[in-house]
């Protein structure tokens, strides 16, 4: 069942004070149903929230659902896997419309290639750790048994106390360069970008500050980003520090995007901020919200 679209009766724009427009349930590597995170928003004082599962579109209806009871307006989104110059680069869809056909057909095309991955990182942790079961533990922590991922294995990890966190688990054998990360070709930035806009989407930029780009790399990513019709960058993000969010403003304000803000939330356990925790964003950008006005689902 798709959500439907509502206005509220007072049709002028409306600025939310605590937008948080990037998490993840176990629809994804997340640990909590989206209806828990809807409730824990709404706990947390956002008002504007949008569920951003890695390559899935499966949590939607309930995510919407659940932030309507809780009155919390909310956007629909997820969050697309791509390979930009061999780096992983993830580009949060938001304001799409889950019925579209080749969105989905793209995400699914992105989502076959999760197990073959995840089964070789399995081979891998045992191979390191000595822990068998690798590929069934992994599995144990996964809500979506389609979407097995690298939280997932860092999970495992603490589980059979190879490690002490997911943390140290990715520090010492799940993050890039790592023995147990397995390198993936994903989507390209032009299939991942028209996907969203073919479902009347707009595409943002996840998480910027966490690639390993130089200045000038990192300008020809966002040229290229908003020649295939990026739109939007978060500039206040759960792994952006003080500096990062002074970069993302400039590339903001110089490629005439939107600014998003999103906590990234995973777990209580694991994340690094809880959902509605972030600093607002810098004066003088433009809120990815006001130019997704009429894509927001209002509370009933």
């Amino acid at each position: 069942m798709r959500p439907q679209h509502t206005a509220p009766d007072n049709r002028a724009m409306h600025f939310p004070r605590n937008p948080d427009l990037h998490c993840h349930s176990l629809f994804s590597d997340g640990t909590l149903a989206p209806a828990q995170l809807a409730q824990r928003a709404a706990a947390a004082g956002v008002d504007l929230w949008a569920l951003t599962d890695h390559d899935t579109i499966a949590g939607l209806y309930d995510a919407q659902q659940a932030a309507s009871a809780a009155g919390v307006a909310y956007l629909t989104g997820s969050e697309l896997s791509t390979t930009w110059h061999d780096v992983t680069v993830h580009i949060v869809g938001l304001g799409v419309d889950p019925g579209n056909a080749a969105l989905a057909a793209g995400i699914d095309g992105v989502r076959a290639s999760r197990t073959p991955r995840a089964r070789e990182m399995a081979r891998l942790v045992e191979r390191e750790t000595g822990a068998d079961g690798a590929f069934e533990g992994a599995l144990r922590h996964a809500g979506n048994p389609q979407l097995i991922a690298r939280p997932h294995f860092a999970r495992f990890l603490v589980e059979r106390g190879i490690c002490r966190s997911s943390s140290e688990a990715f520090q010492r054998f799940l993050a890039t360069g790592r023995p147990c990360f397995v390198p993936q070709q994903w989507a390209t930035l032009e299939q991942a970008i028209g996907w969203i806009r073919t479902a009347g989407g707009m595409a943002v930029m996840a998480h910027p500050g966490k690639y390993p780009f130089s200045a000038s790399q990192r300008s020809k990513l966002f040229e290229q980003f908003t020649a295939l019709g990026g739109e939007g960058v978060e500039v206040v993000q759960s792994a952006h520090n003080t500096e990062d969010m002074r970069i993302y403003t400039g590339i903001a304000r110089r490629f005439g995007l939107f600014a998003s803000r999103g906590s990234d939330f995973h777990s209580p356990s694991e994340s690094r901020i809880n959902l509605g925790a972030l600093p607002p964003l810098p004066d003088g950008l433009r809120g990815v919200w006001e130019a997704l006005e009429g894509r927001i689902l209002w509370p009933q």
